[in-house]
């Protein structure tokens, strides 16, 4: 069914605060949901200020603790009536503005896998901004719903001391510092490095944080730390893990839409904080910490990665947390939220995650969101935990029309294993059974000249293996990660490895959605079949079995259309550019994909069935 609130009817409109209804602006609720209340819903009459709250770091080695530049909108009544309201947050590194772009920031990728290439440029950021305003991002929702809202420059942005890292702990510690400030543990400032207090008498001190993207890793950089206060998040297309943003399976890969950019690109991108600090932060954190740490030459996880991976810091959470991201998000990839999601729910902490079928970004419906807030910030008992754990807006469907499931992957769901069968260079098949007899090997040569979708779309081509199921006569349901394993061999001692997962035949623009016909796709290094953390030089011509998981989907291939496996080399969008001619040698025997189906095998018999 489609996405209908359970709506609780409350003995009255608003239980909080009721005693003082008459005289004064109190939140007000229905159907489980906190309404605007036009006596909050006057932005004239709104204050605003901003602060500095002292933090336990010290990140621009000056001797004195970091300050965060924090900003407040409230409604009057918390000055005139004695109101005390829940907090909305997001804190950010783009508040102040960013680095330009100019030829040469990012790194050059044409070149052999593991060489090293020219120095890119470092563009500096002009910082943008007026006190006491950072951000006008929530208000206009939260304000008039009887919120609170706060925003922080993340350190070494903006008017915050102290220096990016993307990802380091400051990063964690920095939020932490401003919700124990909402709470009365820790120190605000007029000004910074001032003497002046500020409290904040108007929190009730329950923080609830949001964003997308940096904005939306930041909610989970500051649950990890298991903070007094922050009771709910909801991070939006939330960079989980800076190694699985620019790295895949042992690979140096680039997120979508921005070849060559790498860790240190994204710390000049943000450093707009003190200029006199700049040099410093960058002789310490970029040219030093990050250069050694982040190894484009292997490609492999490493202790400085693992330091960015906020999986590894969940332990102390207890925030309830709302997941929402896009299927077909190829920047920052569905994985990062999906495997939160997971840990989180393993983990025994409140739940729910929303899917769509588009890109970067998007949040989920505001009525989510405002249930969520609502029960979590206000105390509210609308049952919200008992709401479908997950949400996905299928193919044709508006964003706020999701559908509800049990959960995600579809419990439904279960793996079937499709086989290869040969056809290079034209197209082989995808079968239920191996074909019995032995197929034995193809060849593909590399070209990153070639897109994906050029090498998707053509009938015959030697860049490219592609295997197709029969033709579907009724619709089926993916839901999870797909698999894949694959045998091969290599003519050089190193080379890339790509996997898309097709619809096809390709739409050429027929539907909406331009990615349509991109079901999935995945990336790996041959060179760590054996281990993430230590890579090793192929020996040509010898088979090596890699096994590796595609980004996470969940999709309705509709009646008509093949499902096609496509193994490459080189894509052109996301990874390196080595020397064309590399050949990779697919034992067609030993490589198998795994997907995930909605009713298993019978319903895959069921849609290929004649």
């Amino acid at each position: 069914m489609k996405l209908i609130f359970t709506c609780i009817t409350l003995l009255s409109i608003s239980f909080a605060f009721t005693q003082n209804a008459e005289t004064k602006a109190v939140p007000v609720f229905q159907d489980g949901e906190a309404q605007i209340v036009e006596a909050f819903n006057t932005p004239d009459k709104w204050i605003r200020h901003d602060l500095w709250v002292e933090t336990t770091f010290d990140t621009d080695g000056d001797g004195k603790l970091d300050q965060m530049h924090v900003d407040v909108t409230r409604p009057y009544q918390t000055d005139t009536e004695g109101l005390k309201l829940p907090i909305v947050y997001e804190s950010s590194p783009y508040y102040a503005g960013v680095a330009p772009d100019v030829d040469g920031v990012f790194w050059n990728v044409k070149h052999e896998l593991g060489a090293t290439t020219n120095e890119r440029v470092h563009p500096e950021v002009t910082r943008l901004g007026e006190r006491p305003i950072i951000s006008n991002s929530q208000i206009k929702t939260w304000v008039p719903r009887g919120y609170i809202v706060v925003h922080s420059s993340s350190p070494g942005t903006g008017l915050s001391q102290g220096s990016p890292t993307v990802g380091g702990d400051n990063e964690s510690l920095a939020p932490k510092a401003v919700i124990d400030w909402l709470n009365g543990r820790a120190k605000g400032y007029t000004e910074p490095d001032g003497n002046e207090t500020v409290e904040a008498f108007w929190s009730t001190g329950k923080v609830g944080m949001t964003g997308t993207s940096y904005n939306g890793t930041i909610p989970l950089a500051a649950a990890t730390t298991g903070v007094d206060g922050l009771e709910a998040i909801i991070p939006v297309a939330p960079n989980t893990s800076y190694y699985h943003y620019y790295r895949s399976n042992g690979l140096v890969r680039s997120p979508g839409g921005y070849l060559g950019e790498d860790i240190d690109v994204l710390y000049d991108y943000i450093h707009s904080g003190d200029e006199s600090k700049r040099a410093d932060n960058n002789k310490r954190v970029r040219d030093t910490e990050m250069k050694d740490g982040m190894d484009r030459m292997t490609g492999d996880y490493n202790d400085f990665w693992a330091g960015r991976d906020y999986i590894n810091d969940m332990q102390p959470m207890k925030a309830a947390l709302l997941m929402s991201h896009g299927f077909n998000d190829w920047n920052v990839m569905p994985e990062h939220s999906y495997r939160i999601y997971k840990k989180a729910k393993a983990m025994g902490l409140a739940t729910q995650i929303y899917y769509h079928q588009f890109g970067h970004g998007g949040p989920p419906p505001i009525s989510m969101m405002n249930r969520w807030f609502t029960h979590y910030l206000h105390g509210i008992d609308n049952g919200v935990e008992n709401d479908a754990k997950a949400w996905i807006v299928r193919e044709d469907d508006k964003m706020n029309e999701p559908t509800a499931y049990k959960d995600y992957p579809n419990p439904d769901a279960q793996d079937i294993t499709l086989y290869l069968s040969s056809g290079a260079p034209g197209v082989g098949g995808l079968h239920i059974n191996s074909a019995g007899k032995k197929q034995g090997a193809e060849t593909l040569v590399d070209n990153y000249s070639f897109t994906g979708e050029a090498l998707a779309r053509a009938e015959i081509t030697k860049h490219r293996l592609l295997f197709v199921t029969p033709t579907l006569t009724e619709d089926l349901h993916i839901s999870g990660v797909p698999k894949v394993t694959i045998k091969l061999a290599s003519s050089k001692p190193a080379a890339n490895l790509s996997v898309w997962l097709v619809s096809l035949p390709w739409n050429d623009g027929q539907r909406a959605k331009i990615t349509d016909n991109i079901i999935t796709r995945g990336w790996a290094d041959p060179q760590n079949h054996r281990s993430l953390t230590e890579s090793e030089p192929l020996k040509p011509g010898k088979f090596y079995t890699v096994s590796f998981g595609l980004q996470p989907d969940d999709q309705i291939i509709k009646k008509g259309q093949q499902i096609g496996l496509m193994i490459f080399s080189s894509d052109k969008k996301f990874t390196l550019h080595p020397e064309p001619g590399t050949e990779l040698t697919v034992d067609l025997d030993n490589t198998s994909l795994t997907l995930p189906v909605v009713g298993g095998l019978k319903s895959f018999e069921e849609a290929i069935k004649k």
